[in-house]
């Protein structure tokens, strides 16, 4: 149920998706009695699309997840495991051309490949199945292979996860997967601004790993964008990502609302 509601509920609530729903419906009681209500639904929708547009407000949502954790210190030594997230590959069109197709956050792959690379003896785990709300066979991990192998990396070295739909279950399918142990340290690879949600999963899943954040996407925090749909895709990035840890924490499956470097 709770993967139900955020391919629906979750995606109606996008500002993009929701503001211009609110037009939509402003446009039909023109033709009604309720003509007032609707060209204030109109205009309001119009309004907050611009804000979400142009202002700095996508930045600022992301840039607040973004400098939660810092980078990674190397100065402790090697990991024993290094965990890469999928949402990366896009597995429906990789099916559609039979070859990995990188759309987003390659960064993931990247730099997951170059820690593999740098250390040798870490095990590396990609876990990502299907996101899709009406499941079909494309699956992000039966791709991840071909990926790590052309940038170096062999496939004896990948261990595979493939069966996880979200974030909740690459923290629980991974744990059972590999069984970390006392001691052992294992690095999380994903987005920066995802990294919060992520790490209080794992947590929670009793998977203790350190964050080593990649694919930022805000430098000047308070610039203004000059293309709507820069502006647009940050804010719906934001938003889904708080979304996103308010209703994982209500719902129990995180300790702490804004998850940080130090566990409470």
């Amino acid at each position: 149920m709770f993967f139900v509601l955020s391919k629906t509920l979750g995606i109606i609530l996008l500002p993009i998706n929701f503001l211009i729903g609110i037009g939509g419906i402003g446009a039909v009681l023109l033709l009604t009695r309720f003509a007032r209500l609707g060209r204030r639904l109109m205009v309001a929708s119009a309004l907050l699309l611009a804000i979400c547009s142009f202002s700095p407000l996508g930045n600022v949502l992301i840039s607040v997840l973004e400098q939660r954790f810092p980078p990674w210190d190397a100065s402790r030594g090697a990991p024993d495991g290094i965990i890469v997230l999928g949402g990366s590959i896009d597995a429906d069109l990789s099916v559609a051309h039979g070859t990995p197709v990188v759309r987003t956050a390659a960064d993931r792959v990247i730099a997951a490949a170059a820690l593999a690379r740098r250390y040798p003896n870490a095990r590396l785990v990609f876990t990502g199945g299907s996101a899709n709300l009406i499941s079909n066979d494309a699956r992000e991990a039966d791709y991840a292979a071909e990926m790590f192998e052309s940038l170096g990396i062999a496939k004896s070295r990948l261990t595979i996860e493939r069966r996880s739909r979200n974030t909740v279950e690459n923290a629980e399918f991974s744990k059972a997967l590999v069984d970390p142990k006392p001691g052992e340290r294992w690095l999380l690879v994903t987005s920066a601004y995802h990294m919060p949600r992520s790490v209080g999963l794992f947590r929670k899943a009793g998977f203790n790993v350190e964050a080593y954040p990649v694919d930022w996407r805000v430098g000047n925090v308070v610039s203004f964008a000059t293309l709507a749909i820069d502006g647009l895709s940050r804010t719906d990035l934001g938003t889904r990502e708080w979304i996103g840890l308010v209703a994982y924490h209500l719902a129990g499956k995180t300790d702490d609302l804004l998850p940080g470097p130090a566990a409470r």
